[in-house]
């Protein structure tokens, strides 16, 4: 293992004022995103989406990295270069999802387990082969009457671990995904509760397998209230307590946490992310690593019509534009007027 590149490639993904897209939409995903604009699902339609967004001119300012699905990093772009080629180009370095989704965990109901290790040693040499320079991995975590249970975080933070053991022995950076989800009426509290004994499982397990903290990545939830909670908490509130959380969990030697969106619109992720970097003092970058959040604007735009390309890439720059301002926690809701 070259410890060296690992921790080099890191930290370029969390560089200043820099942040990762996430297209790794599953099938399942992008065809329901698909369906919000009457578009079909098809190969094609799918390339074309994502040849839009990987070849936006300027977004390389403010994107790092982007992480790619397995069918996407086979894919190329219409020139005929293949799409970590196309990434690289720009100096954007190209990512894998490399788990296989999640299952209901036997004997504890309403949890989930993620599946995906076996065979990942071969899959993770293939992908290196592909030009991968990083993998991630999603954890689900419910909160519920009675869960989360200790066998569920223990079973996720073991794969967790599992997987980022043999990305680094692959010599490709691991993006460890353990995602508290805000479906449910919990308060904010019992998110930071959750979020708590979630991440300090994950290390814990981390260590253990003796995973290099300087050569991984955090993608981690915000600390929010509950999507369906009466009291929702306030900008400000959600910005220290998730730094709070991270202060009493992540180890200091993690080069940069990339927030996942998890559901919350662009303009409050954005808004989130920034309030958080005005805090300031963190031992850690505090980036984004946004699915929706950063391609909302653009899926509206285009509407599958290749006309409508340029209006969604402009869509597609401004957000990216924006989370890059977040980063430096300069972002105002004033921008969002400005194109």
């Amino acid at each position: 293992m070259n410890a060296e590149d690992l921790t080099r490639t890191a930290a370029a993904l969390v560089a200043p004022g820099k942040g990762i897209l996430a297209a790794d939409e599953s099938s399942g995903t992008i065809e329901k995103r698909f369906k919000s604009i009457q578009v079909a699902s098809t190969e094609e339609h799918r390339r074309a989406y994502r040849e839009l967004l990987f070849t936006t001119e300027g977004a390389a300012e403010f994107i790092s990295g982007v992480i790619l699905f397995d069918e996407t990093i086979r894919q190329h772009a219409a020139g005929g270069a293949p799409f970590p080629e196309v990434l690289a180009g720009q100096g954007v370095i190209p990512g894998i999802k490399v788990d296989k989704g999640t299952v209901a965990l036997a004997g504890f109901p309403g949890e989930k387990v993620t599946e995906g290790l076996d065979g990942l040693r071969g899959r993770l040499e293939e992908y290196r082969g592909l030009g991968a320079g990083f993998t991630k991995w999603r954890a689900v975590i419910t909160i519920g009457e009675g869960i989360p249970t200790r066998t569920c975080l223990d079973a996720n933070a073991e794969a967790l671990a599992r997987f980022a053991a043999l990305s680094q022995e692959a010599e490709l950076v691991p993006i460890v995904e353990p995602e508290v989800l805000m479906d449910g009426e919990h308060t904010i509290e019992r998110c930071h509760e959750v979020t708590a004994a979630t991440l300090s499982t994950v290390f814990a397990a981390l260590r253990a397998h003796r995973v290099r903290f300087d050569g991984m990545l955090l993608k981690p939830n915000m600390v929010l209230s509950g999507s369906d909670c009466p009291e929702q908490a306030g900008v400000q509130q959600v910005a220290e307590a998730t730094v709070a959380c991270l202060r009493d969990t992540v180890p200091v030697s993690v080069p940069g946490i990339v927030f996942l969106s998890g559901g919350q619109s662009d303009e409050v992720a954005t808004a989130h992310l920034n309030a958080m970097n005005r805090l300031g003092g963190c031992p850690w970058q505090l980036s984004f690593s946004y699915g929706r959040a950063l391609q909302a604007p653009a899926l509206k735009a285009w509407k599958g019509e290749e006309s409508n390309g340029p209006a969604a890439q402009r869509a597609f720059y401004q957000r990216a534009r924006l989370n890059g301002a977040a980063r430096y926690g300069r972002y105002s809701e004033e921008m969002e007027q400005s194109a």
